[in-house]
């Protein structure tokens, strides 16, 4: 192998010279029927046209073969040059410090918790509408979760009801950023300041929204964004990233990959494996290694978020236009000043008391006329999770009466993306015609 010039670490995991003997990183690599199954499945035969479609793969695989033979195959498939590329233009289009890219969101919230040093026992105020991800970690490893009720008018955490739920055992406070619309994060931040305690920024949905003029994601101490296949732009499926502008995001690349330090060695091996400094001294880390080719995938679509989301604002403002004048009908926040939303989920209210019926009663003419509609998410102290680990979910219950109302009769989330003006019509169409006839009283 070859010697590393001074400064320059290498990975292990492949050849890093020449030799006569080498020893690639890439054990079996991908072979051209590989790759045409992985176009298939990319771009799969539509009904109708089978002969087109088999002559049109035939094509792409001679070109396929072509290109092979000219160029070479891939030599590294995860954590190399691409992820870093990656990560380096996620840093500079939030404008943050450190920037990890991980298997998922889930896996940067738990190198997050870790970071904060949280223990058994310690709380965590989370809202009470989340995905399940957000508390996983602290469910696991015996932290009490506390969960806050709702702001009424945008379904995200109410920051007074943090406050109220606050206790000295309260280590960390963790925002959702639901929907991608923006928490009022200066009182969060200010009760932080205030108790000593650590915020760690839901932003799963929220990757391209600011809070007066800051990403989201960057205002707390950590954040993390999800890339699921369902989010704004996403890395093959799966895919998260975690961001600090604290110094403890000097760690962030020990903290996804065991521990492992290539800048160090210990006698007749080829590096050291540590413990991660946190803020309480140091953890475990896990594996949370990331893929090459889905740090070229999201770079890629990372280029074309901010139109994305134009897209996505330019339709939820014409729903929001349409409903303006439908009593009992609340549309989807919307940006103002520098705070803006991603417009990842439309969000749709009624006034049960104006319409004379419910969300249940509107999502039931809704899906009668074709229209998707789907709440994000369920309260969490719905699960039976809680409820095996101990928890009162009555009582929970009986503290977030706003989260209650919300969810069974007022909130439901609509589909914004990849609509036609045609689909865009007639979703405002669905709603509007839905709404009056549970006015009526129309069955």
């Amino acid at each position: 192998m070859k010697r590393e010039k001074k400064g320059q670490i290498s990975d292990f995991r492949y050849a890093t010279g020449t030799a006569r003997i080498g020893w690639p990183a890439v054990g079996e690599p991908l072979r051209l029927d590989d790759v045409m199954r992985i176009v298939e499945f990319l771009v799969p035969a539509a009904p109708g046209r089978p002969a087109a479609y088999r002559r049109n793969l035939a094509k792409v695989r001679r070109a396929i073969g072509g290109l092979a033979e000219a160029g070479s195959l891939a030599t590294k498939l995860t954590l190399g040059n691409r992820v870093k590329e990656l990560e380096q233009a996620v840093e500079k289009y939030l404008d943050v410090r450190h920037a990890l890219f991980l298997t998922n969101a889930t896996a940067g919230f738990e190198i997050a918790y870790k970071m904060a040093g949280l223990a058994p026992g310690d709380e965590v105020i989370v809202p009470a509408i989340t995905f399940i991800a957000t508390i996983v970690y602290p469910l696991s490893i015996g932290a009490k979760v506390v969960l806050a009720d709702l702001d009424p008018q945008t379904v995200n955490i109410d920051p007074a009801d943090v406050a109220r739920k606050i206790t000295p055992r309260t280590r960390m406070i963790v925002p959702v950023h639901i929907g991608g619309w923006p928490v009022d994060m200066a009182p969060i931040m200010r009760l932080a300041r205030q108790h000593g305690l650590i915020v760690l920024e839901d932003a799963a949905h929220g990757f391209g929204g600011s809070y007066r003029g800051r990403r989201l994601g960057t205002i707390g101490h950590f954040g993390a964004y999800s890339f699921h296949e369902v989010k704004n732009i996403n890395a093959l499926g799966e895919g998260g990233i975690l961001v600090t502008n604290t110094k403890f995001g000097q760690q962030f690349g020990k903290s996804r990959f065991v521990g492992l330090d290539l800048s160090k060695k210990i006698p007749n091996w080829l590096y050291d494996v540590v413990a991660i400094d946190g803020m309480r001294g140091p953890f475990v880390a896990g594996n949370h290694s990331a893929t090459e080719i889905q740090a070229v995938a999201l770079k890629s679509q990372l280029h074309r978020v901010d139109e994305i989301i134009a897209v996505r604002r330019a339709a939820a403002r014409e729903l929001n236009h349409r409903f303006r004048h439908v009593p009992g009908l609340r549309g989807t926040p919307m940006d103002h000043g520098t705070t803006r939303g991603t417009h990842h989920l439309y969000q749709l209210q009624i006034d049960p008391q104006v319409v004379g019926a419910d969300i249940q009663d509107l999502k039931d003419k809704l899906t009668e006329r074709g229209v998707t509609q789907i709440p994000h998410f369920g309260p969490l102290y719905k699960f039976q999770i809680l409820r095996q680990l101990g928890y009162d979910t009555a009582a929970i219950e009986s503290s977030c009466p706003v989260c209650e109302d919300l969810f069974n009769h007022r909130f439901t989330h609509l589909p914004i993306y990849g609509l036609s003006a045609e689909q865009i019509r007639y979703l405002g169409d669905a709603v509007i015609e839905s709404v009056s006839e549970l006015r009526r009283g129309t069955a």
